[in-house]
């Protein structure tokens, strides 16, 4: 069996000093500074944490003297980086659960009649699902647009705070819409909920992404 290997972020460390984690990254006891370190041996310890949606398994890695490698001094910069090219695929994953959902809701709202009728052809159901029609449309203009550009920071941000949001949107929706069902441990629903708000905060709410939007813009300072 090979020996496990992961990525770390750590600035060079000085005699003495241990790497802490703090919101998923290694940190020196050493302000403002920040480096990308690929470990060298196992961590201390790799504890799996319970998530709302079982289908993206989490965990923790515990640094205690962990020796590592320093990849690049400038970890702000490469932290960035990433975060944006991980936020472009997000919105990608979550834009087609969105577009997904709909369509299983659109599929559902033809099949299922009442009063003699399919509940589609109410003009309350067509509504709610010309308006989710929309968001998923808006999103996911937004996350290729993102993946085209090479996830600049602005589209980045923009296609993290739209995808997010109209995921958890088609995701709600799906459950109304499908009724009583749609609320049963056996209908798929619930796992495209869980996964929606899960994915939501996995690199920052919708809120922080539009604040980092109107900062890059220069309509508001980053909180």
């Amino acid at each position: 069996m090979t020996r496990p290997r992961a990525m770390a972020w750590s600035p060079p460390l000085h005699s003495g000093e241990r790497p802490v984690e703090q919101g998923g990254a290694a940190r020196a006891r050493t302000p403002g500074r920040l480096g990308l370190c690929e470990l060298t041996a196992p961590p201390a310890a790799f504890t799996v944490r319970a998530t709302t949606a079982p289908s993206r398994p989490l965990a923790e890695l515990t640094l205690d003297r962990t020796p590592a490698r320093l990849l690049s001094a400038d970890g702000a910069g490469v932290l960035a980086r990433v975060r944006d090219l991980a936020c472009t695929a997000l919105a990608a994953e979550q834009a087609g659960a969105a577009g997904r959902a709909l369509e299983a809701t659109v599929r559902y709202a033809k099949e299922r009649t009442q009063f003699g009728r399919p509940i589609g052809s109410f003009q309350a159901v067509k509504h709610r699902l010309a308006d989710l029609y929309t968001a998923v449309e808006a999103a996911r203009g937004l996350a290729l647009a993102a993946a085209a550009a090479d996830a600049p920071p602005d589209l980045a941000a923009a296609a993290a705070s739209a995808c997010a949001e109209a995921y958890a949107f088609a995701a709600g929706e799906m459950i109304q819409l499908h009724g009583g069902i749609g609320i049963t441990w056996e209908h798929e629903a619930h796992t495209f909920f869980k996964r929606a708000h899960g994915s939501a905060q996995l690199l920052g709410g919708p809120a922080a992404h539009r604040r980092r939007l109107s900062a890059h813009l220069g309509w508001a300072r980053p909180s």
